[in-house]
């Protein structure tokens, strides 16, 4: 009996969860919004209960947009310049879910609070920058110069900083859990009281880096590069 209520909630779940429809125009996801009754996210995002693919795909061919589900990864933004980030940011806008930011040089900016939820960042230039409580949740900062950057109490759930170079960063509070740091520089980063459950931290530089109460629950790693950490 049990496991026939649970299978029927579990089903129930999943009619009611949302589905979020990524678009590679900002323009086209607002004017699908309306169309189709979904809410947009202000970026190129468009939250949808109940949808038709069929619709999706008459409207998106009118206005001549690509699109795809959340996490499929096609339909991607043209680059936003950095001058427009800094623009929109300084006028008080922080959603910037999903932008297109690959290459981008924000070194030294102030980006505090920032939702930079599954940006393309890699490449990017943000040494010394002011990240902190910003959601990078599943952002893509593959091989970013993030040394000396802010990124206390961020989170970085799922994020990828394959080969990211952290030194000397302050990621302390940070939530890392579920995200690839293979390879990672984090040669006198702070991670104090960070959550890096199930990450994973194969061939990470530890040198002095400062793992005080920080959460390795589940992660990868290996013991001996570990004896390098504080």
């Amino acid at each position: 009996m049990k496991n026939f209520i649970s299978i029927a909630l579990n089903s129930l779940f999943k009619e009611q969860k949302q589905s979020v429809l990524l678009f590679d125009s900002i323009t086209a996801a607002d004017e699908i919004a309306l169309m189709l009754n979904g809410q947009w996210d202000g970026c190129n995002g468009v939250i949808m209960a109940k949808f038709d693919e069929v619709a999706i795909n008459t409207a998106a061919q009118l206005l001549e947009a690509a699109w795809c589900y959340q996490g499929d990864s096609k339909a991607v933004l043209d680059r936003l310049t950095n001058d427009e980030l800094l623009r929109r940011y300084a006028m008080g806008e922080r959603n910037f879910v999903n932008a297109n930011l690959r290459c981008a040089v924000l070194a030294s900016m102030n980006l505090s609070k920032i939702n930079l939820s599954y940006a393309k960042l890699s490449w990017a230039n943000l040494s010394q920058v002011n990240l902190t409580q910003a959601d990078l949740t599943a952002a893509d900062l593959n091989q970013a110069n993030l040394s000396r950057a802010d990124l206390s109490k961020a989170s970085l759930v799922r994020a990828n900083l394959t080969k990211a170079d952290l030194q000397l960063a302050n990621l302390k509070g940070a939530n890392l859990s579920m995200a690839n740091l293979s390879k990672v520089n984090l040669i006198n980063a702070d991670l104090r009281g960070a959550n890096l459950a199930l990450a994973d931290l194969r061939g990470v530089n530890f040198h002095f880096c400062d793992l005080s109460g920080a959460n390795l629950t589940g992660a990868k790693f290996f013991e001996s590069e570990l004896a390098f950490a504080k």
